[in-house]
């Protein structure tokens, strides 16, 4: 999470010590057991830099509109599927056990985060898709569905162009094996900036894609052998006729005219071969939008018969949930580090918040390996 980058101002007391000074004393003081520390000790950190960031000075400047602003960010974390939402409440839970401290140690008169007010913003505690991740079963039968579905629509036994089959076959593999985020590999209609990855975005030569990331940098990620073997293919079968050629083109034929019309000032007559135009004339045609690959996975994940444990009217298997089972895969084998590479968070904290629920469970087995 970042904070306003515009501190506010505020008249802090100098007697009174600063929310990191008072972290790092209710880190070492109150948390006794070395689990509970290391797994508090990023959020808490975290929560002293929102701090900073918001021109907070002292514990004692805190009240529950910072709470809730906190909150809030929490949200736009989940909503951009980096933590669930069972998280989320889990977080604020330690910011309002740390205050709770702070009012026993008269800090605080009364704890600015045990308000109606200051949730508000909160997600529900509660499993939903926002939380889902992808089963090893269910990303193995997907990756072998979408080559199945390649195979038949090559012998036109489905009726499916080769293209597009190709093309859905790379935004499987492309997920499953980089944990890229949608916004980095499809169009985001409400973004002009993110117009979906190009092929001029990709060196196979040198096994790399740049995308443009949360950060909204741009940031070099490495293909795995799968991924790259992913997009040769793709790019034999498509034979983009210009650098810019999208490397997932959109299914929706008003783009494809609107794009034309836009490069020409015509408009082909309706029922024209609208792809052949666009390419005979290097017309590039739109990316595939982020609702149109949340269309694409839920065909996908049906074609498959593949269950998903959801509350959603229509569970299918999410972008967003093949990212977290990356990282959550390489963090529950002890690579730790390789999950943040990967997952190109700026800290190895962001990490482990992110799973912080696989972190403890390592810890109940330990103390129960302990006592046995």
């Amino acid at each position: 999470m970042s904070g306003d980058t515009d501190a506010r101002p505020r008249d802090a007391d100098l007697t009174s010590p600063t929310v990191q000074e008072t972290v790092d004393r209710y880190l070492e003081k109150k948390l006794e057991a070395g689990g509970s520390r290391a797994t508090m000790k990023p959020v808490l950190e975290d929560f002293a830099a929102f701090c900073e960031d918001e021109g907070i000075d002292t514990v004692a400047d805190l009240d529950s509109g910072d709470c809730r602003e906190y909150g809030l960010e929490l949200r736009e974390d989940f909503i951009d599927g980096q933590i669930a939402g069972s998280t989320a409440n889990t977080y604020f839970a330690y910011v309002r056990a740390f205050l709770s401290f702070c009012v026993r140690d008269e800090l605080l008169d009364t704890n600015p985060a045990a308000t109606e007010r200051a949730e508000e913003f909160l997600p529900e505690d509660k499993p939903t898709g926002e939380t889902q991740f992808w089963e090893p079963e269910q990303r193995e039968r997907l990756l072998e569905y979408a080559d199945e579905r390649v195979r038949m629509a090559r012998d036109e036994v489905i009726d499916v162009p080769l293209e597009r089959a190709y093309r859905d076959r790379t935004i499987v593999v492309l997920l499953a094996e980089l944990g890229l985020r949608g916004a980095e590999l499809f169009r985001d209609s409400d973004d002009k900036e993110r117009d979906g990855l190009r092929w001029d975005d990709v060196d196979l030569d040198r096994g790399h894609v740049v995308v443009f990331g949360k950060s909204r940098e741009y940031e070099t990620v490495g293909l795995t052998e799968a991924a790259h073997a992913a997009l040769e293919r793709l790019k034999r079968v498509q034979e983009p006729p210009t650098d810019e050629w999208p490397l997932f083109p959109t299914d929706h034929a008003p783009s494809k005219y609107d794009a034309v019309e836009t490069a020409t000032g015509e408009r082909p007559e309706t029922g024209s071969d609208i792809d052949s135009i666009l390419r005979e004339r290097e017309i590039v045609p739109p990316s595939i939008t982020k609702e149109g690959s949340r269309e694409t996975m839920k065909d996908l994940t049906n074609e498959a018969g593949i269950e998903v444990d959801s509350e959603k009217d229509e569970p299918y298997l999410e972008p967003h949930g093949a990212r977290r089972a990356l990282g959550g895969e390489l963090y529950e084998k002890g690579y730790s580090e390789v999950a943040q590479k990967a997952l190109r968070h700026e800290s190895i904290e962001t990490t482990h918040k992110a799973y912080s629920d696989i972190q403890a469970e390592k810890t109940a087995k330990s103390i129960d390996e302990i006592r046995d």
